[in-house]
């Protein structure tokens, strides 16, 4: 019998908790009368400050399928869906939000296409953002195109953290321990062959998001420092333009005082000069940043490779 572990991010989810455990427990059980698969679930309390955990302890004692992880304080979601990567124990792991924005009668589908040997993991897309923010849509859609402009990981618009993964993918993830995490793009990174099921955007069934405009800036910004080496070349490509200004101005006085007057401007050889210095130093900045990328990205300890298969996964 395999063992599939769902694991659901938690941080003031009193009033959602009741309604996603019926929920899941209704798709768990139609499941299990057409699949030989077990069920545990696994609850991670990202230092609510609601009931919360008191919700998870009542839960566990009654069904033996439930099991929680409480944080110290509010460690943020990516701590808590690591968390439960490290404590899943099945042979597939599913992640998804307690809010039923990530409806549980997707999982069956996803479990379908993993098990039919063509995909590793499936994952939800949105392609629609009905019910959100206009502005909040706005920059959101420009977000993915910059990182997928500036990066060599390709992340996908619109792509859930709602994912049906394999062991094998889960632990890949698992090695890369890296405290700023951003699982948009460490999906993507770790490859695995991955279907995506198309969704329309789904609403809270409770309470009200922790998410606001600021949170999510800072969340895209982890994106790009940790997927992208773009904005250490920044301080050269100024470095290079400084120069160019420089050298432009400095062209245009000498032709102007050879051609007219004889004269050369002091004032405008001296920001010439000064932009020429300026120019240097930003690109002998950007040549540091360049070594410091490398150094930055050898701290992260991600593997050199990731193996999908070998010829003992066929015997």
């Amino acid at each position: 019998m395999e063992l599939i572990s769902v694991i659901v991010p938690c941080y003031n989810e009193q009033e959602s908790l009741p309604l996603f455990y019926d929920e899941i427990r209704r798709v768990s059980a139609e499941m299990q009368k057409e699949n030989d698969v077990a069920f545990e679930y696994i609850f991670v309390n990202d230092g609510s400050r609601d009931d919360t955990l008191k919700i998870l302890r009542d839960m566990a004692r009654g069904d033996e399928r439930v099991r929680y992880v409480s944080f110290s304080r509010n460690f943020g979601k990516e701590a808590a869906m690591y968390a439960g990567l490290e404590h899943a124990e099945g042979d597939y792991v599913v992640i998804l939000d307690a809010d039923l924005q990530h409806p549980p009668k997707y999982i069956p589908e996803m479990y379908g296409y993993v098990k039919s040997g063509e995909y590793d993991c499936a994952g939800t897309r949105r392609v629609s953002r009905k019910g959100e923010p206009k502005l909040l849509s706005f920059f959101a859609r420009k977000f993915y195109k910059i990182i997928n402009s500036i990066s060599q990981t390709e992340i996908v618009d619109g792509a859930q953290d709602f994912r049906f993964m394999k062991r094998k993918m889960v632990d890949a993830i698992l090695d890369m321990p890296e405290y700023n995490r951003f699982s948009k793009g460490i999906f993507s990174w770790v490859g695995f062959n991955t279907k995506y099921i198309e969704v329309e955007n789904t609403e809270r069934v409770a309470g009200t998001t922790t998410w606001n405009f600021w949170k999510l800036f800072k969340y895209s910004l982890e994106g790009i420092f940790a997927f992208s080496l773009a904005p250490l070349a920044v301080p050269a490509f100024l470095g290079v333009l400084f120069m160019l200004i420089a050298f432009v101005t400095a062209l245009v006085v000498i032709i102007r005082a050879i051609a007219f007057d004889g004269i050369l401007t002091c004032f405008a050889m001296l920001i010439a000069a000064i932009f020429f210095v300026v120019g240097v130093q930003l690109f002998c900045m950007g040549i540091v940043a360049q070594y410091i990328s490398k150094i930055y990205m050898d701290a992260k300890g991600r593997p050199i490779y990731i193996a999908a298969e070998t010829e003992k996964d066929k015997k």
